[in-house]
């Protein structure tokens, strides 16, 4: 039977039910509306899909190396609410309390090191990757053994990405080719401006037939006969945007070597102090979650289609 390994992207997921419900406090006036809504997540994943491993990655409250190298990268996002950076230690208090290790590393993104613990564990048989999450820029690591779901609207509604419905939302390029399409028209989420004069039709049929941006220059500088597909204007502004295409790439491509400590036998799930958890939940006023909270079932073959 194959086990799974649940990945959480706590800091995305955390934002999406800050955003999501309505105003929460404990009895002292502390906001939790966004650490309750992380709960329900983390408690149904928990039941729906009885993983074998879990663990958390954070964003280090510090800039990353994408800021250093580009200094409008994400510099329209406006600063994180106060409300919702108080609330991030109790999320770590919750997580503690379940024994779920959740990893952070300045100078890098939760998406880095998700990226990292993927190409970590890719040789152990017998092990599926689900990656929780609202940002899409994870939909690049979706392979065979590695799913993403994607929070959208709220905290209750879901997408479930394989390679064919990424391939679906991308008008059929392949996960991998996810950084190339982005730095080619640009991720607005991101601050990254991509090439102007190339939309998202003309990324595609690029992507199509040339495979990556380093392979689409190789041909360029070579001036083989697969160029005939694009028009000289193209062409063109392809050759005289080549540093800046590469550049975009870098900076929307995930790392694969965070320096990190990693062990997965210590990310394996099912002992638990539930005193302790009870009793963290009471802290934060959620004594309507103790009827929720996790229980270890028997393992059975998971059906990740459900969602």
């Amino acid at each position: 039977m194959k086990k799974l390994f649940l990945i959480l992207d706590s800091n995305s997921i955390l934002y999406r039910a800050f955003h999501a419900l309505p105003s929460l406090t404990t009895k002292s006036g502390e906001p939790t509306n966004a650490v309750y809504g992380f709960c329900l997540s983390l408690f149904r994943m928990i039941k729906d899909f009885q993983p074998d491993f879990i663990c958390a990655c954070s964003d280090f409250p510090a800039k990353t190396f994408r800021h250093q190298e580009f200094k409008e990268y994400k510099a329209q996002r406006p600063p994180t609410p106060d409300e919702l950076k108080s609330q991030i230690p109790k999320v770590k208090k919750i997580l503690n309390s379940l024994q779920i290790p959740c990893f952070e590393k300045e100078g890098f993104e939760a998406d880095d090191i998700i990226s990292t613990l993927k190409e970590k564990i890719k040789s152990e048989k017998d092990l599926e990757i689900l990656i929780v999450s609202g940002d899409q820029d994870l939909l690049q690591l979706v392979d065979e053994k590695t799913k993403v779901l994607v929070i959208q609207r709220g905290i209750k509604n879901s997408v479930l990405f394989d390679k064919e419905k990424v391939r679906e939302k991308f008008e059929g390029l392949e996960p991998f080719q996810i950084p190339d399409f982005k730095a080619l028209v640009g991720d607005s989420s991101d601050n990254i401006p991509g090439i102007s004069g190339i939309g998202k039709k003309s990324a595609i049929k690029i992507l199509l037939k040339f495979k990556s941006l380093e392979n689409l220059y190789e041909q360029i500088e070579s001036k083989k006969d697969l160029l005939e597909g694009l028009d000289s204007k193209l062409r063109e502004l392809l050759k005289n945007e080549k540093d800046k295409a590469l550049f975009f790439k870098k900076m929307v491509q995930l790392e694969k070597e965070v320096p990190i400590d990693f062990d997965l036998k210590k990310c394996r799930f099912g002992n638990y102090d539930k005193e302790r958890l009870t009793e963290v939940l009471k802290e934060l006023d959620f004594s309507s979650l103790l009827d929720k909270l996790p229980k270890i079932e028997k393992k059975v073959q998971k059906n990740l289609s459900l969602w």
